[in-house]
């Protein structure tokens, strides 16, 4: 019994890679009646061919971005392969971050990756004086603002040229933009020592960007701004929150308003689907006479 069983996995080994290296994929979609048979020959993995063919097929435009992909039995036929194996294609496209799942719908075709909504980063002042934030008017506030007290972790200390475990008063924004529905996060650090030096500050650290700007520069700062960005994968409650697809990262802004002395004053941070958003700046030439180096 024990030869018979080896001798019986080898000849489905041998059958199972066969299958592998000569994949017959006819087009028998709907749309695509009387279309010529396409064959695979490829190494590797069942289920990793049936991905590339659908990769294939999304990359060329026949499979259309933000359209539902045919149903696991349509692919079943399509491929001539098994239910296990059009599940395991699909779960590593949507690894790839090709394929959005949407509970109850179906399975959809991402989208092409034009982003839907533009964040200039500029600062500005209008004529009267006050700092204005381009485009600040097209984001609604989702939800009241939270405010709370907090300190300075191994992340945010450096970037406020402090010591970590400092206390700071922090306020969370979650804002919609209600054009597109693009959603961000938002969060403002105010240390409290910079906080009781300008008592309005303290009195309301949920104030919008622009005006804790002018409260520091009543204060008689002089301010100037760096910012970086780094995209990273998303934590599950900010996946949530902002409504990220699957595989998709988010762009994480940091940004430091800095004051007299290039001291830094306060810390902004955003974050957004990168799917959804690009970040446009304006540049200009620096004076060497006046450059500032970030800390």
């Amino acid at each position: 019994m024990k030869g018979y069983a080896v001798r019986a996995q080898v000849l489905m080994l041998t059958s199972d890679a066969a299958r592998a290296t000569s994949l017959q994929l006819p087009y028998d979609h709907d749309d695509h009646e009387g279309a010529e048979m396409t064959e695979i020959q490829r190494p590797g993995a069942l289920y990793q061919q049936v991905a590339a063919a659908i990769r294939e097929a999304i990359l060329s435009g026949e499979f259309a971005p933000e359209t539902l992909l045919p149903s696991e039995a349509q692919l079943m036929a399509r491929y001539k392969v098994s239910r296990p194996t059009v599940r395991n294609a699909i779960a590593a496209l949507r690894a790839e971050g090709l394929i959005e799942v949407r509970h109850g719908k179906g399975s959809f075709v991402r989208s092409d990756g034009q982003p839907t909504v533009t964040l200039d980063r500029r600062v500005g002042r209008t004529p009267e004086g006050r700092f204005a934030m381009p485009n600040g008017t097209v984001w609604d506030e989702a939800e009241a603002p939270s405010v709370y007290r907090t300190h300075t972790t191994k992340d945010t200390a450096p970037l406020l040229a402090l010591n970590e475990e400092e206390a700071l008063f922090g306020c969370d924004r979650f804002l919609v933009d209600r054009a597109t529905g693009a959603r961000t996060m938002q969060r403002t650090l105010i240390p409290f020592e910079i906080a009781e030096s300008v008592p309005k500050l303290a009195e309301a650290p949920d104030r919008a960007p622009a005006s804790i700007y002018a409260l520091l520069a009543e204060a008689g700062h002089e301010l100037w701004w760096s910012e970086t960005v780094r995209a990273r994968m998303p934590l599950p409650d900010e996946r949530a929150a902002l409504r990220l697809p699957d595989a998709t990262p988010l762009l994480h802004l940091a940004r430091v308003t800095h004051g007299t002395d290039d001291r830094p004053l306060i810390l902004e941070e955003l974050r957004v689907g990168a799917d959804r958003a690009e970040l446009a700046y304006r540049i200009s030439p620096d004076d060497p006479t006046t450059r500032h180096t970030p800390t």
